[in-house]
């Protein structure tokens, strides 16, 4: 199997209890950074298994997928034991062959936003091309430059004008509905800050940002998916997703 294939396969063991699999295809020191789960192989494997005592079956469906290094990306949409659909990046490290190390972040599934475009819909085909390392570089700086406030005048240099598919739940579509946006929360008194970008992952048009930061004060972290077009920033997918008080996680690696 590809790494792809092997990150499929893993987070399909919470539909099909098959705990060899699992087994298999994890490293013998795992390291989980969802902070809800304990850490190590056997709290994934005992995860997998609880899931199967349940009485509505646990169910998967992988939206998008790309590798980039010893890295996968999947977007997925879970629904855990009927508790409701939510909007997953799952980012995991391969080591040997084996899964290593795995960090995510999680959104509960909403309606369309305000241009129509839901949390998952538009292009999925991501392939790896010439253009990789470019889509990394533009994104990254993005990310630093408007984001993180240290550019903020290079905002209108990277996008083709109005030209801006938004799939965030709240946000219409081009630079004009992100200003909207971002007048409103003003307005109500809300900052949306990024501090810090752990890592940028790319594979040809596509690049995740994974950061933290706040969102109205409390501790947040942001999975930004870009395509860019032409050298320019055209569609974005995230999810945000606040962080738990340090006192009720279940391991101690932190979301980064």
């Amino acid at each position: 199997m590809t790494n792809i294939e092997k990150a499929k396969a893993l987070i399909g063991t919470f539909n099909s209890g098959d705990l060899k699999l699992a087994d298999s295809l994890l490293a013998k020191k795992y390291t989980q950074h969802n902070l809800a789960f304990a850490d190590g192989r056997e709290a994934f494997i005992a995860a997998v298994a609880g899931l199967q005592q349940a009485p509505v079956k646990t169910t998967v469906n992988v939206v998008r997928a790309f590798e980039d290094a010893d890295f996968v990306v999947l977007q997925v949409v879970y629904n855990f034991a009927g508790a409701g659909d939510v909007v997953n990046f799952d980012v995991f490290r391969f080591e040997n062959g084996l899964i290593a190390e795995h960090w995510d972040n999680s959104q509960a599934k909403a309606l369309a936003n305000p241009s129509g475009h839901t949390q998952i819909d538009g292009g999925t085909d991501i392939v790896p091309n010439e253009n990789t390392e470019k889509t990394r570089a533009i994104v990254a700086g993005f990310i630093g430059d408007v984001l993180r406030g240290e550019r903020p005048e290079k905002l209108t240099s990277y996008f083709d004008g109005d030209n801006y598919i938004q799939h965030n739940i709240a946000i219409a579509d081009g630079l004009s509905g992100l200003g909207a946006a971002l007048g409103e929360m003003a307005k109500e008194g809300i900052q949306m800050i990024y501090e810090r970008t752990f890592k940028v992952l790319a594979c040809g048009n596509y690049a995740l940002g994974m950061s933290e930061g706040s969102f109205g004060g409390k501790a947040t972290v942001y999975y930004d998916l870009f395509r860019v077009e032409n050298g320019f920033i055209a569609e974005h997918w995230d999810v945000m997703e606040e962080t738990m008080p340090k006192e009720k996680w279940a391991n101690q690696n932190g979301k980064f």
